[in-house]
């Protein structure tokens, strides 16, 4: 749906729903690409079920692009397509469904969009040819050469992409082919089921999706758990997820990146517009000018997580002692209810209502405000409540006066500043740079001696004053008065700002009239073409757009109400024209959609007959034809207080069923086989591979000859509906032709097809919007709201789709350290290490590197400790201790500890002999550090009090731990008390006795070592190390 300016406003007030994915790219050995194992887990922590496509989001970008070349064919299209399929199955990496949607014909009230947007790109498409011949022109007269001209007929034509035209019959033979190459040959799919719905599928893509995920949560098979992700560029994906109420749906879009740079439509090159072009040679790209042009950067994609939106909303929608029962599900259909009346692809939006100005947030706080009187909900399960929604536009109408005026305030505010920020730029324009001696020159070029300074520096001064004289008297002129009557002569552009010509001033004084409603002097009459007074069409047209939308939500929550229902209006009535709307009883006839063919002759200009029959698309072209009046060829674009013309609405007129219908039978008979083919209504197709538990269900089917079979959920995943025979079916053991040259064909084909259908039910059936009995919700993501102060300072963000499970652990060696224990014998029976190892002359290396001579530098490699078990004193013990607290603070302040609920890093110290193993905590914090999280609990108990008792829980808590992390107790709990830590010596030497702090500072290193005898409490001082 298209909702300008929706996701930007999402993405910037609810932040945290958007995540970066992980990509692991291909690797490349001698030049050959080397595929991703999308076998292997998934990086992004999340293992996801089902993946469904909006194919269309992929089709466009890949066929023309536009930040890099369009491919030269339709042969480098599908495989560019192909690539986009692979990349996205790589990122997302679904284990069930990979389910391929595109657009097949479109309810009405969806095709006059569609109508719009086609007429208005083949106006766009002749208008930049012609202006491309135009720049040609000028730079072949100034002897600049330029590349050849495209063939005539090679122009590619984003219009075909609409169902029912050869590209895309040729799209799902290729897609087809590509789904056969991949089951058969990527083990990454093997267990994969595939539903390929195309363009002879009634229904638009993304609600092709939703109809399969409706029909499957009513199945009593469905897992109310399964993860889906839904790949999209669409705004009403957001909306669409939300409305089915399940708690793991995630959306995948490309990021979107202004401003980007594209290829010059004339050279091909990348820094400027078309008509800046000055015709420069493009630099060649390998030695044959076989490489494309590089690319400036790779596309990014994002993951929309709809269960952080959900939090978001619950605590937005939160509505305290309300008259009746809150219910969290039903405030968010009323939410995507309320978004409908911003814009979407079937109905204009309110005049009031600009998501740029916050239309959504003061919808949000109308409804807070009138629910309370409302008695209950807007929606139920895609059914509105109007009376309710009456009391809500009755606010909203109220406002409307003050909406339209804040509106002209801050366009003038804008206005005002872009005139100042223009004038400013021409008067640094107007100063003149240094010229003659005092220009700037080229580095390592000749200097000359200055000569007469006085006279430059006067005639570069008497410049600047001329050129700034000469600035205000432009801005100043006045014409002479015999010659208008003493008027100033209007400025050219230089202060002047183009503005939209706007002859409905809703913003001026007289809004309201006497009839109590919205004034409708001018809007009425310039839009509708009906006088102020006719009361009875501004009543008309609001219930027409009442009912518009309940029919668009039916559609997002229950599907398609009527393929033949649309709003035969080009323009919104205000919110004060909804009145007695309570009374309202909508209704709507089912009717069948439009074949193929018969979309095309609805949607397309006569400039795209191409892709039509050409019996058919005489009837565009011939004078005489009864439907002429649909293909008009040029038309007006009313900007309608836009900027842009791409914002304006474009005044085409509506199609008539009827008449259209009438004018195709007398050409229906010229129809060829293939065309009669591609008009002809199909069903999704369904592709497992022989490893998948149903591909003998499948391959029974045919042997049987039945017509249909009850897909059994045990055997498919949890996945109801019919299977029926394909007549393209390929057999096991048969090559597989590939349809496109630049595509290898294969031998043995091991994979099966079948029709598809969705499950059934009875007409009439409410499709409950809820959340399903035993669905349960993921972990919360945002900081929760009741936190007291010690778990606020514990609290971790998420970064990334999941927490990070990669934890700290300890091999062989740290376990041996961990378990010592002064005079105690471990627990089963052997004798732990009783006594420090010798001394090894100059200290053992640290990992951090080699310290001064005699002083260590407090960090030590795990295998060291274990197989030397160096160590010189109690205090060279505690270094080590106040080394691993060093590294957790810094994993702390890096913002990379983990929170609770994930494996845990302690340290215990038993005794001071027992600080060594702090050694090795360090050692297992600095990879928790590098590569993933670590929690570490912080105690304020000192060394002294609790040592033993940690010593013996570590002992008995790491056998338990084994296999997965280690539980040490704290390193802060061995050096939290900065006092009690260093090891105690005589009274005449406290001055000389370190703190934690100060060893943390580094002050400690120039302590120097005496000796000391190993295996009981020091008296003398020591060295612990300096902490790097």
């Amino acid at each position: 749906m298209g909702v300008p300016a929706f996701f930007r406003w999402l993405s910037r007030k609810y932040a945290s729903v958007i995540v970066d994915c992980v990509q692991e790219k291909p690797g490349e050995v001698d030049g050959v690409k080397i595929p991703v194992d999308i076998s292997q887990p998934n990086p992004n922590g999340v293992e996801f079920d089902n993946l469904y496509l909006d194919m269309n989001g992929i089709i466009h970008p890949c066929t023309h692009p536009e930040d890099k070349p369009a491919p030269k064919n339709e042969d480098e299209m599908m495989v560019a397509i192909f690539e986009a399929i692979d990349k996205m199955m790589s990122i997302v990496r679904p284990r069930k469904l990979l389910y391929m949607a595109i657009d097949g014909t479109a309810p009405r009230a969806k095709m006059n969009q569609q109508r719009s947007r086609r007429f208005r790109a083949s106006k766009e498409t002749a208008e930049k040819l012609e202006e491309m011949a135009r720049i040609k022109a000028e730079l072949r007269s100034k002897g600049v050469e330029l590349p050849p001209d495209k063939p005539k007929g090679e122009h590619f034509d984003s219009n075909c992409i609409t169902p029912g035209t050869p590209f895309m019959d040729r799209l799902s033979k290729c897609l087809c082919f590509y789904v056969h190459e991949r089951l058969n040959h990527d083990a990454g799919w093997k267990d994969l089921k595939v539903i390929l719905s195309d363009a002879n599928v009634p229904g638009e893509g993304e609600h092709k999706i939703m109809d399969y995920i409706r029909r499957q949560r009513a199945s009593p098979s469905h897992d109310p758990n399964t993860q889906h992700v839904l790949c999209g560029a669409d705004a009403d994906l957001i909306m669409l997820g939300l409305a089915t109420h399940e708690p793991n749906f995630t959306i995948i879009r490309e990021e979107f990146k202004p401003n980007q740079p594209r290829p010059c439509e004339i050279c091909g090159q990348i820094g400027h517009e078309m008509k800046e072009c000055v015709g420069n040679v493009r630099e060649k790209q390998g030695e044959h000018d076989e490489k494309p042009l590089p690319v400036v950067a790779e596309t990014q994609y994002i993951f929309v997580r709809l269960n952080v939106l959900r939090e978001y909303l619950e605590r937005e929608l939160e509505m305290p002692n309300l008259p009746f029962q809150y219910d969290f599900e039903r405030a968010i259909d009323d939410w995507v209810f309320m978004c409908f009346f911003v814009g979407n692809d079937f109905l204009p939006h309110l005049p009031s209502l600009e998501i740029r100005e916050g239309a959504i947030d003061r919808l949000v706080n109308l409804y807070k405000q009138t629910v309370y009187k409302t008695g209950g909900f807007l929606t139920n399960s895609g059914r509105v409540n109007l009376q309710r929604v009456q009391l809500i536009m009755q606010d909203l109408g109220q406002m409307e006066d003050e909406i339209f005026k804040s509106r002209q305030r801050r366009e003038l505010s804008f206005r005002a500043r872009n005139k100042a920020q223009r004038r400013q730029k021409r008067e640094a324009d107007a100063r003149k740079h240094l010229g003659g001696q005092f220009a700037p020159q080229a580095v390592g070029g000749a200097v000359k001696p200055v000569e007469n300074a006085r006279k430059e520096s006067y005639q570069i001064r008497m410049e600047q004053i001329a050129a700034k004289s000469d600035f205000k008297a432009e801005n100043n002129r006045i014409i002479d008065s015999s010659a208008s009557a003493g008027q100033k002569r209007p400025r050219d552009d230089s202060d002047s700002e183009e503005e939209t010509p706007d002859e409905v001033r809703l913003w001026e004084d007289g809004f309201k009239d006497r009839y109590g409603t919205v004034m409708a002097v001018v809007y009425y009459e310039s839009k509708f073409d009906v006088m102020k007074d006719n009361i009875e069409f501004r009543h008309k047209l609001a219930r027409e757009y009442v009912l518009g939308l309940c029919w668009v939500l039916r559609y997002y929550y229950q599907g398609c109400a009527s393929w033949k229902w649309y709003f035969p209006y080009h323009y919104a009535p205000f919110a004060s024209d909804f009145v007695n709307i309570g009374d309202m009883k909508p209704q709507f006839t089912l009717a069948a959609p439009f074949k193929p063919l018969e979309q095309l002759m609805s949607v397309f200009p006569a400039a795209s007959r191409s892709h039509v029959p050409e019996p058919w698309g005489e009837l565009m072209m011939d004078p005489h034809s009864p439907i002429i009046d649909f293909y008009p060829v040029d038309f007006k674009i009313d900007l309608n207080g836009k900027k842009f013309a791409w914002q304006g609405v474009a005044l085409l007129p509506f199609v008539s069923e009827v008449r259209l219908k009438a004018a195709l039978k007398s050409v229906y008979h010229m129809l060829t086989e293939d065309e009669k083919r591609r008009n002809v209504r199909g069903d999704d197709r369904l592709f497992i591979g022989s490893r998948h538990p149903g591909y003998a269900v499948m391959q029974e089917m045919y042997k049987s000859n039945v017509e249909t079979v009850e897909a059994n959920p045990e055997l498919f995943g949890k996945m109801s509906g019919t299977l029926m025979p394909a007549e393209d079916l390929i057999d096991q053991g048969s090559d597989v032709i590939s349809p496109i040259p630049l595509c290898k064909s294969f031998h043995n084909n091991q994979v099966a097809t079948c029709r598809y259908k969705d499950p059934q039910f009875p007409e009439g059936f409410v499709f409950p919007a809820k959340k399903l009995p035993g669905a349960i919700s993921p972990p919360r993501v945002l900081k929760p709201q009741d936190l007291d102060a010690a778990a606020k300072q514990r609290w971790r963000p998420q970064i990334g789709m999941a927490r990070s499970n990669t934890v700290a652990s300890l091999g062989a060696a740290g376990h041996r350290m961990v378990g010592f224990h002064h005079h105690r014998s471990r627990s089963d029976g052997s004798a732990g290490y009783n006594s420090v190892p010798p001394l090894m002359p100059g200290g053992p290396p640290s990992l951090m590197g080699q310290g001064p001579p005699g002083n260590w530098q407090g960090v030590y490699n795990a295998d060291m400790f274990a197989d030397s078990g160096y160590i010189r004193s109690e205090q060279e013990a505690v270094g080590a201790a106040v080394a691993a607290v060093a590294v957790v603070e810094a994993a702390e302040a890096a913002g990379t500890s983990g929170t609770d609920g994930h494996p845990t890093l302690v340290g215990t110290i038993a005794t001071a002999h027992m600080a060594a193993a702090a050694a090795v905590v360090a050692v297992a914090v600095a990879v928790a550090v590098a590569e993933g999280t670590a929690t570490v609990h912080q105690e304020e108990e000192g060394m002294a009090h609790k040592a033993e008792g940690m010593a013996q829980e570590a002992e008995d808590t790491a056998p338990r731990a084994a296999g997965t992390t280690p539980s040490l107790a704290t390193v802060e709990a061995a050096a939290a008390e900065e006092e009690e830590v260093s090891t105690r010596v005589g009274s005449d030497d406290t001055e000389r006795r370190p703190t934690l702090k100060q060893a943390r500072l580094g002050r400690w290193s120039n302590i120097s070592a005496p000796s000391s005898s190993a295996g009981r409490r020091t008296e003398t001082r020591g060295s612990p190390g300096h902490v790097d």
